[in-house]
């Protein structure tokens, strides 16, 4: 079973937990209807369009209304520190989260006390926390962009504010990007970097690239980073292996959008509607033949 922990850009909504169900351009969660535009709303309609697809379980979503000040996120840690034993997730993905060390680190201490671990992926602002709280290698996926990736690279910088300029966000310098997360133990056991290239990696450097096919719409959209951590979290809560889950998931996402056919006025979820004919493309045919696909 999947959980997906994250925010929502309101003041006003309230702390929700519960089954998420998808419904065209709005998510519902007990009863409050939530439009799907980018951020944690997009990363839940991605997850659970794909498990509907994949016959799993409903994934569950625990969100808090939060404008950047904060007061939603610690309630929500609050939440999880006093109640993640209740439940029995195979995968948690924590997303759009104030970066807090220390409510960071007493989410972390409740998930050690569960019986059987989950496997765990971070990205935005949970990943910047669990990066400064120096507990990156305890996870087993982040999902950052190339900006987010120099502030793991950078072993100095104790916020993203302070990344340092000459660690230069450049997508050519991401292989390099990628060396300094691990050797500075800033990184999870899997990275998937999202970018006009896709790559998938490990302590040993760059495993598998995706830059196919290309939609160049696509880079100026908001919220395709937030599909590709849902369809990732989505296929590994089915039980698929992270590696494996998150370069299917980089050609999930990218098929979708070749066929949403995007201009730079499109919005997420008109990708969104596209994933269950993309995952029947991506996960049919050979990733060698997907290099050459056409679409539509």
């Amino acid at each position: 079973m999947l959980a997906v922990v994250g925010t929502v850009p309101s003041a006003d909504f309230p702390l929700t937990v519960g089954e998420v169900k998808l419904s065209d351009d709005t998510i519902q969660i007990d009863g409050k209807n939530i439009p799907v535009n980018r951020g944690t709303p997009a990363l839940l309609a991605a997850a659970a369009r794909a498990l509907n697809v994949l016959g799993g379980p409903p994934v569950t979503g625990f969100l808090v209304g939060d404008i950047g000040l904060g007061d939603g996120s610690r309630r929500l840690y609050d939440y999880i520190t006093r109640s993640l034993n209740r439940f029995n997730f195979s995968v948690i993905t924590f997303h759009y989260l104030q970066p807090d060390v220390d409510w960071h680190n007493r989410v972390l201490f409740a998930v050690e006390d569960i019986s059987e671990r989950p496997v765990l992926i971070a990205d935005a602002g949970f990943m910047y926390a669990a990066k400064m709280s120096g507990s990156a290698p305890l996870y087993d996926l982040f999902t950052p962009d190339v900006g987010e990736l120099a502030f793991l690279a950078d072993e100095a910088a104790p916020h993203p504010f302070y990344t340092r300029g000459f660690i230069l966000h450049d997508e050519n310098k991401v292989p390099d990007l990628i060396r300094r997360a691990y050797d500075h133990d800033n990184a999870a056991r899997y990275l998937m970097v999202k970018g006009k290239r896709d790559y998938l990696a490990d302590k040993g450097g760059v495993r598998e690239a995706v830059d196919k096919p290309a939609v160049e719409a696509m880079e100026a959209m908001g919220g395709t980073g937030d599909t590709l951590t849902g369809l990732v979290s989505a296929l590994t809560g089915t039980g698929m292996p992270v590696p494996e889950a998150a370069t299917a998931a980089a050609r999930i996402n990218r098929i979708a959008g070749c066929l949403a056919e995007p201009t730079p006025a499109s919005q997420i979820f008109e990708i969104i509607r596209h994933i269950p004919k993309a995952m029947e493309t991506a996960l049919r045919k050979p990733s060698d033949d997907l290099n050459d696909l056409q679409l539509p």
